[in-house]
């Protein structure tokens, strides 16, 4: 899969994507990300990609011109374009499965200052969120879809870890433990040393039951 991230820090994806299991997934083949400096495709000879907002206000708004012009140069006919907002979707499991069997080459566009020009919406497929609180800027939202979408395709990372993530079937995981067997009086489960596999899975499937009522009981409803 293909991503195309647009922003004015390109360093702070860069930084990202450079490490850990994300650089190993490009060097594989599995995934393609390309950054995209929105101050490139501004017409203004000072690299101005902002401006204040008409009708008076605070900070700066991104401008049409840059912005649209940077997703016109990665966008092709199979393309989806999102907004990084704090009005957008919310961005959870279910719509990461549903992004990536959608499309194969996801452009999402990081916003900064006091947001973008609102006719940049005629010129995206949406807008994302990845919760309700505002950030800085789009890039932690970028890499979190990132992130999250890459895990989905094959030999990213190992099935088994993939099978039992957290929302997959609407649960929370089941807790894990390594060793040692005791910690300070806190000893691993008995079950888990017992070798006997089909009773681990039972106390598994009844741990996600009970971790999800007590930490997230909103996902039983």
């Amino acid at each position: 899969m293909r991503f195309d991230i647009l922003t004015l820090f390109p360093e702070v994806i860069k930084a990202y994507i450079n490490e850990s299991i994300i650089k190993r997934a490009i060097n594989n083949k599995k995934i393609e990300v390309n950054v995209v400096n929105i101050r490139d495709y501004t017409l203004l000879k000072n690299g101005q990609v902002d401006d204040t907002p008409y009708g008076g206000g605070s900070g700066m708004v991104l401008m049409c011109e840059p912005v649209v012009r940077a997703i016109e140069a990665v966008k092709d006919k199979d393309s989806l374009v999102y907004l990084l907002t704090p009005q957008g979707k919310l961005f959870n499991h279910g719509l990461a499965q549903e992004l990536g069997e959608k499309t194969k080459h996801l452009i999402l566009v990081c916003g900064h200052y006091e947001g973008f020009d609102e006719r940049i919406l005629n010129f995206v497929d949406g807008e994302i969120s990845i919760g309700d609180f505002v950030l800085t800027g789009g890039e932690l939202p970028a890499l979190v879809i990132l992130d999250t979408m890459s895990r989905f395709i094959p030999e990213v990372i190992k099935e088994d870890s993939f099978l039992n993530d957290s929302f997959r079937d609407g649960l929370l995981d089941y807790p894990e433990y390594t060793k040692p067997r005791e910690f300070r009086g806190l000893k691993v489960p008995d079950i888990l040393l017992s070798g006997d596999h089909k009773k681990i899975q039972e106390y598994r499937d009844q741990e996600k039951l009970r971790v999800t009522k007590e930490k997230r009981p909103d996902l039983l409803k």
